[in-house]
């Protein structure tokens, strides 16, 4: 994801806990999450092991992954095993958890919680 776009979005209008949406790019997410796919941010989600999240790396860019929690450390871990995980220091990089992927036909569509 560009940073630029994210800004962009994070910085329109809408509230501050408003929902947004992205596009998936690149193939880190796979096989859940397919290039080009929309993901659902909630700012406000309930963030625990296991979710999808959108963070903020040290390098100020974005990153989409799944967030383990494993003895009080904290990882965001890609589905793709190409890609390495990545710890972070703690919840504040956090940026939004992923509610939803919507696609463009009616069964890519799905809900997380």
């Amino acid at each position: 994801m560009h940073q630029a776009d994210i800004e962009n979005m994070m910085g329109s209008s809408c509230s501050a806990s408003g929902f947004f949406a992205l596009r998936v790019l690149g193939d880190s997410m796979l096989p859940e999450f397919k290039e080009g796919s929309i993901i659902i941010i909630d700012p406000d989600g309930l963030v625990k092991d296991g979710c999808y999240v959108l963070a903020e790396d040290e390098k100020e860019t974005y990153i989409f992954r799944q967030l383990r929690i494993q003895d009080d450390k904290y990882y965001l871990v890609p589905l793709n095993d190409l890609y390495d995980t990545v710890q972070i220091s703690g919840l504040e990089v956090i940026k939004g958890v992923i509610i939803q992927r919507a696609g463009t036909r009616r069964k890519d569509h799905k809900h997380y919680q």
